[in-house]
């Protein structure tokens, strides 16, 4: 490549960079030295070093570690009860059946709706007092479950977990749909022309060739699970007790109600290095191999 060709490439690439520097690797530097900080977020308030106290104090909170099985139970359910949900609805509206526009719209309802709607409509729905949902339990004897299920400690990030998993299964869905609309017709034409079953062709032609859509679902999943807030605090606020608190809630609780903003950063920096490490790990088991 040219001289020349070396400037315009730089022309081109210096705005993008620029705002990768701004909006990306100048934040992370900034909240990295104020993970080692101690500062209650007001401007004329002098900053001061405090080593790794910060990071001492997180690692040694019950509430940090609570926080990070919070955490892991949206990954539960987001691997085990929402990815084949998203999946299978991915097969039935790509399938050749009757109405599969009219299914992709309904089953994408969920997604538009704000997250505080969803919160506060299924809040309704199991409410102990008046829900819909308790009152269909209460009307079929099931008595050992009429109780407030978000006041339960243990049960409460399960529900929210679930609740989630209704609301993004949709968004979900389109992930796959775009690794299923992508396999060549003739490959499932061929696989039934030699006797090949519905779960034949789905276990050995669609799954396989679907597995970038899997990675990318697994890497947005791990993320997302980690800096879990607005669900969790529209639903519960992290209680009862922050028993049902996510490592999202304790980095907001710590910067804007305790007003400790150093380590609100460490939270900060804590989860980016834990997402980086796992969305590594992610493509590292879905590598594919080059022929």
């Amino acid at each position: 490549m040219k001289r020349k060709d070396y400037w315009i490439a730089a022309v081109f690439l210096l705005p993008a960079i620029s705002l990768l520097v701004i909006f990306v690797i100048y934040p992370i530097i900034s909240n990295a030295i104020l993970s080692f900080q101690s500062w209650n977020g007001i401007f004329s308030v002098k900053k001061s070093f405090v080593g790794i106290e910060n990071y001492r104090f997180i690692f040694s909170d019950k509430t940090f570690w609570r926080s990070l099985g919070n955490a892991g139970i949206f990954l539960i359910v987001g691997f085990f009860i929402q990815m084949p949900l998203s999946y299978g609805l991915a097969l039935l509206v790509t399938s050749k059946i009757r109405g599969k526009n009219l299914f992709r719209t309904v089953y994408y309802l969920p997604v538009i709706l704000g997250t505080t709607i969803v919160a506060v409509m299924w809040k309704n729905l199991i409410n102990p007092n008046y829900g819909a949902i308790m009152e269909i339990i209460r009307n079929l004897g099931l008595q050992s479950m009429d109780f407030d299920w978000l006041n339960t400690p243990g049960l409460n990030v399960w529900i929210v977990a679930l609740v989630n998993c209704w609301k993004s299964a949709a968004y979900n869905m389109l992930i796959f749909c775009s690794g299923l609309v992508t396999i060549p017709e003739a490959l499932n034409e061929a696989a039934v022309i030699d006797g090949c079953s519905a779960w034949q062709r789905i276990r050995y032609i669609t799954l396989p060739l679907c597995k970038n859509s899997f990675k990318v679902y697994s890497i947005l999943c791990i993320t997302g699970c980690i800096k879990q807030f607005d669900m969790i605090w529209a639903m519960t606020g992290g209680g009862p007790n922050a028993a049902s608190s996510t490592p999202g809630i304790l980095l907001y609780l710590n910067a804007y109600s305790f007003k400790l903003m150093g380590r609100s950063a460490a939270i900060a920096m804590i989860l980016l290095i834990l997402g980086v490490v796992l969305s590594i790990c992610c493509n590292k088991i879905f590598k594919q191999e080059e022929y």
